[in-house]
């Protein structure tokens, strides 16, 4: 009986283990399928080549026998694959097509491909790197929702990264370096707060830098190097978890971003950056590699940059910086190369950088007018150049400076010239038109304490106030003969103008008093006689600053048109020009 019972337990634990078995070989032959799928899609690499007959389980296969495949499972199901293939995307241009011996042939499909791994539910790690794989990288990336790494770089892929990967949350690394990415770099990285590692290097990538990933603080890694970025970098300091920051050879075009405290290489070579390197950057003690060469920096560089305790490279070459370099008294233990070529910086070498000392660091600084411990000068043609263009220019600003200081003088000298001329001219026609309208006043009569200039202003006033009422003698008239021998018959030498109201012409009479006549035409509509009134009613306006009216000449012979009359009106004539002149 006993043996009987013992038997039977050991059928039972055998059609146990056989019933697991068989249920964990359906697992695998499905994920095996799946595999081998793939491996049909990639058109059969030389790397999988040993997938061929293989009958045993994918995820005791393990990396010995191929190093550049790798496959793992968990709980019977593939959790990780990678694959790196030997088709490296060394081509000078994409279009879009297939290249033979470079990519996958006219037949593949990238969306079958991206379709079949996920099928893959539990993939964790996908790396397919080079192998040839081309086309718009699809959408349908997003289900493989445990995703933590994805590389697919050194492939053909092309157009906009999806943006279904902003739904893989579970991600922490995105490599998708050595594509032909030509759209803008995506701004979805919000979502992602798991993401560590952002690599997108060596595209086509364009627009500005993604503000969305300033507010990833888990950030670590960042290169986007060598694409067609352009615009101004966001303040960086809040990426406090941020060792690597690679932009190099990019459009960048505005000044250097402020920089978390924890960085550690920082790449920004062959920008467009301007300005000045920011003091903050001589504060970053966990700096040990930088590279600023091949931008338009300026000014002298924060000279603790050079005694950063940690900092090992140090490039500043090929920018605009200048200035002494006297204030680096100190350069890091770590520092082991050091390049300041082609700047303009003078001065003397600093000794921790100078060549001939006991350090063993190597230093570049050609390209400047340094002077070195076993240099009077430096004897580089450019430096001697610039020091004769900087004397000339110091010769040429003191002559400038004197040249306007001396131009000031003559303006002002002749400023004051005109000004005494104007004042003595307007003295002179004072006195001469009071002599010409103030009647004398006897000085015998003259009251005690009061003088003839105070007479005679009150005589203006009272005659100008008595207009109406006192006789004053009517305004002369000329005859045509009189006038035509004043202008000597209105010649040419003396025509003055010609206004909206007639021409006017200068003239001398017999007594030898300058007068001005103009000459205009009246149509016989109007009244002689109302016109004769009027200007004997302006002849008796009498005062300094107006022009006298002195009388006038009405013609009507010897005219063609029978319709009109010739008047010429007679008036002082005034030397010194008119109001509007002077202003």
């Amino acid at each position: 009986m006993g043996c009987f019972c013992s038997n039977l337990l050991l059928f039972i634990l055998f059609l146990t283990w056989g019933l697991f078995v068989s249920n964990t070989h359906q697992l695998q032959s499905t994920q095996t399928q799946i595999l081998l799928q793939v491996r049909k899609h990639l058109e059969y690499p030389l790397q999988l080549s040993n997938w061929e007959n293989f009958n045993g389980d994918f995820c005791n296969l393990g990396s010995t026998s191929n190093p550049k495949v790798s496959i793992k499972c968990e709980d019977n199901s593939v959790s990780e694959l990678k694959i790196m293939g030997d088709k490296l995307s060394k081509v000078s241009d994409f279009h879009g097509y297939a290249i033979k011996n470079q990519t996958l042939s006219e037949s593949f499909s990238i969306d079958s491909l991206v379709v079949t791994l996920t099928r893959l539910n539990t993939l964790k790690v996908l790396s397919l790197v080079s192998l040839g794989i081309w086309g718009p990288f699809p959408d349908k990336i997003h289900r493989l929702l445990s995703l933590e790494l994805l590389d697919m770089s050194s492939n053909f892929m092309f157009g906009s990264i999806p943006n279904g990967i902003s739904r893989l949350i579970k991600l922490h690394t995105l490599t998708l370096d050595g594509n032909f990415f030509n759209e803008s770099v995506p701004n979805w990285f919000n979502p992602m707060s798991n993401l560590t590692i952002l690599s997108l290097k060596n595209n086509r990538l364009k627009g500005q830098f993604p503000s969305s990933i300033t507010k990833i603080t888990m950030l670590t890694d960042v290169s986007l190097s060598n694409n067609n970025l352009t615009g101004e970098l966001p303040d960086l300091t809040t990426l406090s978890s941020l060792n690597l920051l690679d932009l190099r050879e990019n459009r960048f075009e505005s000044q250097l971003p402020l920089l978390p405290n924890g960085v550690t290489t920082v790449l920004l070579s062959n920008n467009s950056f301007s300005g000045h390197i920011p003091e903050e950057f001589g504060k970053l003690n966990h700096l040990q590699h930088l590279d600023l060469s091949l931008n338009s920096l300026v000014g002298p560089p924060p000279s603790g940059l050079f005694s950063l305790p940690n900092i090992s490279y140090l490039n500043l070459g090929s920018n605009m910086l200048s200035g002494s370099l006297h204030n680096i008294i100190k350069c890091g233990d770590n520092l082991g190369f050091v390049d300041i070529s082609s700047n303009k910086f003078t001065g003397s070498l600093p000794t921790c950088l100078d060549t001939n000392s006991s350090n063993k660091r190597v230093v570049k600084f050609n390209g400047n007018c340094l002077v070195t411990s076993n240099e009077e000068q430096n004897s580089d043609p450019r430096c001697k150049e610039d020091f004769i263009k900087k004397k000339k220019s110091w010769g040429g600003t003191i002559w400038i400076v004197f040249g306007v200081i001396g131009l000031v003088v003559i303006v002002l000298v002749i400023i004051a010239l005109v000004r005494l001329v104007c004042h003595k001219r307007e003295n002179q026609r004072e006195t001469v038109t009071l002599q010409h309208t103030v009647p004398k006043v006897i000085q015998d009569s003259l009251p005690s304490g009061i003088s003839s200039e105070v007479l005679a202003n009150a005589r203006i006033i009272s005659e100008a106030s008595k207009l109406g009422t006192q006789v004053v003698p009517s305004c002369r008239v000329f005859s045509i003969e009189e006038l035509a021998e004043a202008t000597d018959n209105f010649s040419a030498k003396l025509f003055l103008g010609e206004g909206s109201i007639g021409k006017l012409y200068k003239g001398i009479l017999e007594n030898g008093s300058y007068i001005v006549i103009r000459s205009l035409s009246l149509f016989k509509k109007y009244s002689i006689r109302n016109l004769k009134v009027r200007l004997d009613l302006l002849s008796k306006l009498r005062h300094p600053h107006l022009v006298g009216f002195l009388g006038y000449c009405i013609n009507e012979e010897g005219l063609e048109d029978s319709t009109s009359s010739k008047v010429f009106l007679v008036h002082e004539y005034i030397p010194n020009g008119n109001f509007r002149a002077h202003l």
